[in-house]
């Protein structure tokens, strides 16, 4: 972080607070919201100093010099944590210092400061403080009260009036206008005295904390009387044949469960503990005996006699395609029934875009086994306690998410969704997906232990399938944890035999019709799949159907004579669904030279992107648009590169780009892009633009480029291709070295789209520029030198 040049003294970051501040030798975590102080956060690493200042009025947003108290504190920063809506600061207090002027207020605040002469006035008056103030604090630590003793007994030795104030004051814990007071007295002496004061308005609170507590005792002892009174009811009530109580209901249960020999032996302990306690710790063991009660220790889910070809035929009838993910779950039960439970505790992870069943898939592998099943909802969990639970000291405990999933399941051995684990984020509280790993190892997760339970779980039973959309926001070891299953996404003729088989069904129970009222043939669900629909998944198409159903049913009960069955035309779409989405615009957008299309991963899918470049008169300037990353602004500048090299097999002059500014950009700006993958659509559009020669509108191209013109592989494959395919594309040009992952791509796909595999960029450039070169006119006036250009 460099500090704006001045003359003089060196500037630090000055960072103003609201209602606080820091003094020297006190440690802070200081919570931060505005803009800029954000921005200053960013900046910040462990170390770092910088100034702190109070403001005058809390209200002011943007303060200046005038707005800030002169004396301020010079802070080295101990802990940043820049995330979340509010950033936090751990700094400590080194110094006081004068500020003396601001001299930035962008992007932060910065100023200068002098060091500040702190004296004593009054030496004696200084020590018979010193003394007063630890004999004082001695008398509060004796009578143990604990807050006081964390801080006075490092001073019990200490001499210096002004570290004694400046360390008692946070303590205190005085008001901010007392708190300024103390910052801005330079007696160290005089600065002791007020804070004297300040301990005789504190022991007066301890005498009243004392009588609050004496209060406390009395309705303990009441609570005592109670608690006989009860004891004694219930004896009466038994003698009369009037009994039943809910502790002997929960005795009764646990003894007829059946538990681990260490589960017996804690039930065993906390039910003799529960006939000697009342109140709230009573409650406390009661909740933990009924949630031993509650789970299933031995409890399992008979399978029966499933057998592989009846689990095979449910799963096809409710999903189409999906090979892979069918044939592991095949494989799992092969295992089974070989090894018995517990012989495949594999991790699955089903990692694709939303809307291709991922959820759903987890329900029919469950039904398919004969099992119970649990979704647990990871999406936004911040805490690492929602996964293993709160301790049972805390007021409010409860156990985590898998063991009230296990609860819901009533056996041990039940298939757990584990959605979106992606989605998880990591707080103060602690990183959930960091709990997870023991969760998610078959070698741990025997004796999972939640900390609200404190007792080993068997979880090696339970199938666990997690669902993903974005892998990359994974950790390493949470992936090493997981078996990989990857839904890219489904072609036309798989979307068009899924629509009609479960979502135009389902959508007509939805709206209240039966199945056969509405009837839409196999061209007509092409054309809303192609048109409206562009998606690797299918959730748009299932609004897309629902939204035509009931468009249909008011139809129907505007007109009750409708014939039984309507049949949908393309004026129904065009009227339920509004005006055609998406068109065919691969050919218009290549129509001039200078574009490319590229084929680009996303965490929603594949998706073809348009790569653009111009020229114009300039000095040699190149510009690169469209928010791309380092990693793509890098691949722009070697293509560039490769291109001037090679200007003489291109047909053009390198020298002329001297003269003229080139501007590379990539349409859909609001969407950030990253990845070395566009390095070959970005050579092409260049070479394209400078040699004249249009790109081949039928054509898609991905992989990474070198300086010196080799085609690296990519990832991202399957969902690239099958983006191809939808857009219309009709040959997709691939690194070399990825003509393996050709074979995961549906067959209708591979059909439908012709594969160049190159290794080189001369081979790229030639399955994708058109032979011959377009003339000036059609180049938009915008003046190139083709006659250079090869025929």
């Amino acid at each position: 972080m460099s500090a704006p040049q001045q003359d003089g003294r060196s500037p630090l970051p000055l960072l103003p607070l609201r209602g606080g501040l820091v003094l020297p030798g006190q440690q802070l975590s200081i919570p931060v919201g505005r803009r800029k102080s954000k921005m200053l956060l960013r900046e910040l690493n462990v170390g770092d100093e910088l100034l702190i200042a109070a403001q005058r009025d809390r209200r002011t947003d943007d303060p200046g010099e005038a707005d800030l108290f002169d004396i301020v504190t010079r802070v080295v920063v101990r802990g940043v944590e820049p995330r979340g809506r509010i950033a936090q600061l751990l700094v400590e207090g080194l110094q006081r210092q004068r500020l003396t002027k601001l001299v930035h207020h962008e992007p932060f605040w910065w100023a200068t400061a002098e060091d500040v002469n702190e004296t004593i006035v009054d030496e004696d008056a200084a020590t018979v403080a010193v003394d007063a103030a630890r004999d004082l604090v001695a008398d509060i630590a004796d009578e143990g009260d604990a807050d006081v003793l964390r801080v006075v007994q490092p001073l019990q030795a200490e001499t210096d009036a002004g570290r004694m104030a400046d360390a008692l004051a946070p303590a205190l814990g005085v008001p901010f206008e007392v708190a300024i007071e103390v910052l801005g007295t330079l007696d160290k002496g005089q600065r002791l005295r007020r804070l004297l004061d300040l301990l005789d308005e504190f022991e007066l609170r301890r005498e009243l904390n004392r009588d609050v507590e004496r209060r406390i005792r009395e309705d303990v002892s009441k609570s005592q009387r109670e608690h006989l009174l009860r004891t004694r009811l219930k004896a009466i009530q038994d003698e009369l044949g009037d009994g039943g109580d809910d502790e002997d209901r929960l005795k009764q249960r646990l003894q007829e469960k059946h538990l681990p020999d260490e589960v017996r032996t804690v039930v065993d302990k906390q039910l003799a503990q529960l006939g000697r306690t009342q109140g709230a710790e009573q409650a406390v063991v009661r909740n933990h005996l009924e949630w031993i009660a509650d789970l299933p220790w031995t409890e399992t889910a008979d399978e029966g006699d499933v057998s592989l070809s009846d689990v095979a035929d449910a799963l096809d009838a409710n999903h189409r395609g999906l090979d892979d993910i069918k044939e592991r779950v095949l494989e799992h039960l092969a295992v089974r029934q070989r090894r018995g439970p517990g012989g495949d505790v594999t991790i699955l992870c089903l990692a694709g875009p939303p809307g291709t069943g991922k959820t759903s898939l987890g329900q029919s592998i469950a039904d398919a086994l004969g099992r119970p099943f649990v979704r647990v909802a990871l999406g936004g969990v911040r805490d690492e306690a929602e996964v293993r639970g709160h301790r049972r000291t805390y007021v409010g405990a409860r156990p985590g998410r898998i063991v009230h999933a296990l609860k819901k399941a009533e056996v041990n051995n039940p298939v757990f969704l584990l959605d979106e684990i992606d989605k998880m984020g990591r707080g103060w509280s602690g990183d959930p997906e960091a709990a997870l790993l023991e969760v998610l190892d078959p070698e741990q997760n025997a004796t999972f232990t939640d900390h609200y339970m404190e007792l080993p779980l068997d979880l090696s039973q339970v199938l666990f399938i997690c669902t993903a959309n974005d892998l990359s926001q994974l950790s390493a070891p949470l992936r090493d944890r997981l078996e990989i299953i990857e839904l890219s996404g489904y072609v036309t003729d798989e979307k068009v035999a899924i629509a009609k088989d479960h979502l135009l069904p389902k959508a007509l129970q939805r709206v209240g019709l039966e199945d056969g009222d509405i009837d839409v043939d196999d061209a007509l669900l092409r054309d809303v799949i192609e048109g409206w629909t562009r998606e690797a998944g299918v959730r748009q198409l299932t609004r897309a159907l629902e939204k035509l159903a009931r468009a249909q049913l008011l139809n129907m009960a505007r007109a009750p004579d409708t014939l039984a069955t309507v049949h949908l035309e393309m004026d129904d779409v065009t009227k339920a669904l509004g005006k055609r989405r998406f068109f065919p615009e691969v050919k218009e957008r290549t129509a001039l030279p200078g574009v490319a299309t590229g084929l680009a991963w996303t965490p929603v899918g594949g998706d073809i992107l348009f790569i653009e470049s111009s020229r114009a008169r300039g000095k040699g300037r190149v510009e690169v648009t469209g928010q791309l990353g380092d990693v793509m602004s890098e691949s722009a500048r070697a293509a560039l590169a490769w291109v001037k090299a090679h200007d003489d097999k291109l047909g053009f002059d390198a020298a002329d780009l001297e003269h003229a500014d080139l501007h590379i950009h990539v349409p859909q700006g609001a969407v950030p892009k990253d990845g070395p993958s566009a390095g070959v659509a970005l050579i092409t559009a260049l070479s394209s633009l400078l040699s004249g020669r249009r790109v081949r509108s039928d054509t898609a191209m991905t992989g990474e480029i070198t300086l010196r013109g080799r085609v690296l592989p990519v990832g991202g494959i399957k969902a690239k291709v099958l983006a191809a395919h939808r857009a219309g594309i009709e040959r997709v040009v691939l690194p070399k070295k990825n003509e393996r992952d050709v074979d995961d791509v549906p067959e209708e796909a591979r059909k439908a789209l012709e594969f160049i595999f190159v290794d080189d960029v001369a081979d790229a450039l030639d399955a994708t520029l058109e032979k011959h070169v377009q003339l000036d006119d059609d180049l938009g006036g915008a003046g190139f030198n083709v006659d250079q250009a090869p025929a």
